[in-house]
């Protein structure tokens, strides 16, 4: 990584020109190698530069989507100033960053993902403006295109104002002024908080939480039913998250040599290559560590004879993210212990999937699931029946542990701020997407069980739309049956060898 060309601060607004001279000084790398600039680069360094303006730029693909989400969000508040910023970089260590990611609110109602961004409805006759506030591009003038660690030098281009006009369709403004103007606003405001301190800051007084809760209450339920955009982007994190399990099929022999870390890797660049990047973090649980229900770690091994649960999902360049599982015999079949288990999580969520239908309740595909693991666990002798006693006292949920599914969509566990009426205890409609997940994990630990279901973790998960008639499973492109896992594994070892 190179060190950066930066002045010393009591260099840099003289030798970024007299207009800069007012400015904050750009920063200094304490051990730069360079301890200034002469006036005679900082003059030459401002000219022969061609003009790189884009002219051409065609609106992003969801533009007529993000107007008619900022129209929606602008009936709902009528009269009232709304401030939902991207928010800001995060230091990862000293002077790196973490990827930028934008908030998914500021996202959603603009189609932008760039830092320190901000959007602003301003209250007018019959409605809102929209204002998108962003960095216009990096100064010549200043030096700070190429002296800031965040210049144009360094990290690439920015989009000027204009076009990001022509690209969100909402006017632009540039940031650096908003917070003088935040503090000088009057009349009713509302900020979506956690992202941007500086930005809440200059609205201290102007907000409070409880009428800030209900904007951000808003934005999470809006993400319930997903238009048609949506349930494309979708599909497409779906069907590169099938081709990343393909992947990780193919090299399972190279992880039996190294670790879990082979599979995470091999999916992680899947992801890259056709998607922004991993929708959450890769859960590459061999063995018993299927047992863990968010083992992200994966530094253990990958051995033949055990089952590797892969919980993975691509995030597409506009933030939506697939959430998939399969558990896959690492050697390619299934013992029978480990498909007796299989093939109860598997009925069970063809139980789950079948309530999964307009008008039901969220929570029928969950009871539907519980219910055939429920029946199984009885019949196996591990917990006293009846069935109902059981569901009644929750006595499964020792081995099934976790709720069969959530929302999906620009977050994993999208639309988590909505209100729980209209969403765990809420009604399917037609558009809402969601993950139907059952799973059965046996501690390695647990004495309540015979030895040989010791360390086996099942969960199946896949990705539904729900549809005017029913169900459609966006991720049917992976194979879920037992027998049909090992035909498909096969396959594609034979194919790949």
């Amino acid at each position: 990584m190179a060190d950066e060309l930066t002045p010393a601060e009591s260099n840099a607004a003289t030798a970024a020109g007299p207009e800069a001279e007012s400015e904050e000084p750009i920063k200094q790398r304490k051990n730069g190698l360079y301890p200034g600039v002469s006036d005679e680069l900082a003059e030459n360094m401002k000219s022969g530069w061609a003009d790189t303006e884009l002219r051409d730029l065609a609106p992003v693909p969801q533009a007529a989507e993000t107007a008619a989400r900022r129209a929606a969000l602008s009936a709902r508040f009528p009269g009232e100033r709304l401030v939902i910023p991207a928010g800001n970089l995060k230091t990862r260590s000293n002077d790196t960053e973490y990827p930028f990611r934008a908030s998914v609110e500021y996202a959603y109602l603009t189609g932008n993902q760039t830092e320190d961004g901000v959007l602003v409805l301003e209250p007018v006759a019959g409605g809102h403006k929209a204002t998108i506030y962003l960095l216009p591009r990096s100064d010549r003038e200043n030096g700070e295109f190429w002296l800031s660690g965040q210049g144009e030098l360094w990290v690439g281009r920015r989009h000027s104002l204009t076009e990001a006009e022509k690209l969100y369709g909402i006017p632009a403004s540039d940031v650096r002024e908003l917070t003088d103007k935040l503090r000088e606003a009057t009349g009713p405001v509302r900020v979506v908080r956690g992202y941007d301190a500086g930005i809440e800051a200059a609205l201290t007084d102007k907000v409070t939480a409880e009428r800030d809760e209900e904007l951000r209450v808003f934005l999470s339920e809006a993400r319930l039913v997903k238009d048609a955009f949506e349930i494309g982007e979708l599909q497409k994190a779906v069907d590169s998250t099938v081709r990343g399990f393909e992947d990780v099929v193919k090299v399972l022999d190279k992880a039996e040599a190294t670790s879990e870390r082979y599979i995470e890797g091999t999916f992680f660049l899947r992801a890259r290559v056709e998607g922004n990047d991993v929708g959450y973090g890769s859960i590459c649980a061999a063995g018993p560590h299927a047992c863990t229900l968010h083992w992200v770690r994966n530094d253990g091994p990958v051995r033949s004879g055990d089952l590797l649960l892969l919980d993975a999902g691509v995030e597409t360049h506009t933030y939506y993210t697939a959430d998939v599982t399969r558990t896959l015999p690492v050697n390619g079949r299934y013992s029978e212990i480990q498909k007796k288990i299989y093939d109860a999580v598997y009925d069970a969520q063809e139980a789950g999937i079948a309530a999964v239908q307009p008008g039901g309740k969220f929570r029928d595909f969950h009871d539907a699931a519980q219910r055939v693991l429920a029946e199984r666990l009885v019949e196996w002798g591990l917990v006293e029946g009846p069935v109902e006693r059981v569901l009644e006292l929750g006595l499964q949920r020792r081995w099934t542990l976790h709720g069969t599914g959530h929302m999906l969509g620009m977050d994993v566990h999208d639309c988590a701020a909505a209100r729980v009426e209209s969403y765990v205890d809420g009604t399917l409609e037609e558009g809402m997407v969601l993950t139907v997940e059952p799973g059965l994990y046996f501690q390695a630990d647990d004495l309540t069980v015979p030895e040989e279901y010791r360390g086996i973790g099942v969960r199946i998960e896949d990705d539904i739309l729900v549809t005017a008639d029913g169900n459609r499973n966006l991720s049917a492109g992976l194979p879920r049956r037992s027998d049909e896992v090992e035909a498909w594994m096969a396959g594609l070892q034979r194919d790949h060898s």
